[in-house]
């Protein structure tokens, strides 16, 4: 058996950064200010990214000992400083004979400044499967609510399970959250990953999507319960009047 070549990933990780936002048609994001504390370690770094993606709750290091991992994020300072402006931090989820590196990934990559501040430069790979976006939201923890806005249809005639054609995620879709009241409570804006965390207590609320630049008409509201069982789990899909 053998471990995935961490070396030359670890190498060219700081062009990654840059250049992953032609790739798989990812793309980047306005800067999102997230952290009050300064993020001075690659372990602070990832904390910020989890801090609004609930989906990487349980996703530790890149740790070379390990046999057949097939969840790890990987940090790469942004310069030569000491310390660093900050990190790009990559996350990965892997699948297929992971044993012997596995034959499909898919990661996500953000660039976390010291002052907390994330900007999405993009995702690549292969596209995850249902059971591996299921067993990521199955790992997430607290409480509140996590989700991704995607649009589609993205292609004339859509074949099944074609990636060309798969919905993209959404930058900039503003997710307004209201109480059983009626009442506004808490509001976020979605980077360029188009995935989103809500601090909310226990209780009955509603997701109302604003309307997006470019696509057609808005998202449906979303009623949903939280409890103490872990985040729900919203998934917002607007319309991009392709037909």
């Amino acid at each position: 058996m053998r471990t995935p070549n961490r070396s030359t990933s670890i190498v060219l990780l700081p062009l990654l950064a840059a250049l992953l936002v032609a790739a798989c048609g990812g793309t980047g994001s306005s800067p999102t200010p997230t952290a009050s504390a300064p993020v001075d370690t690659p372990e602070a770094a990832a904390a910020a990214v989890k801090a609004r993606i609930p989906l990487f709750d349980r996703i530790g290091p890149l740790d070379p000992n390990v046999i057949g991992a097939d969840r790890w994020w990987e940090a790469v300072p942004l310069d030569a400083a000491t310390p660093p402006a900050g990190w790009a931090i990559t996350f990965t989820a892997g699948w297929g004979d992971c044993q012997a590196g596995c034959i499909d990934r898919h990661t996500w990559t953000w660039n976390v400044a010291r002052d907390g501040t994330l900007t999405f430069v993009a995702e690549a790979g292969s596209m995850p499967t249902e059971e591996i976006l299921a067993g990521l939201r199955g790992a997430a923890t607290g409480t509140g609510a996590g989700g991704r806005v995607v649009a589609g249809p993205t292609c004339p005639v859509e074949q099944p399970n074609d990636p060309a054609c798969a919905p993209r995620m959404v930058a900039d879709a503003v997710l307004v959250v209201r109480d059983g009241a009626g009442k506004e409570v808490t509001r976020t804006t979605t980077d360029g990953s188009g995935l989103f965390r809500l601090a909310l207590a226990p209780g009955e609320y509603v997701l109302e999507p604003q309307a997006v630049e470019g696509l057609m008409g808005t998202a449906q509201p979303l009623p949903f319960t939280v409890t103490d069982g872990g985040p729900a789990w919203l998934d917002v899909a607007y319309d991009t009047g392709i037909r």
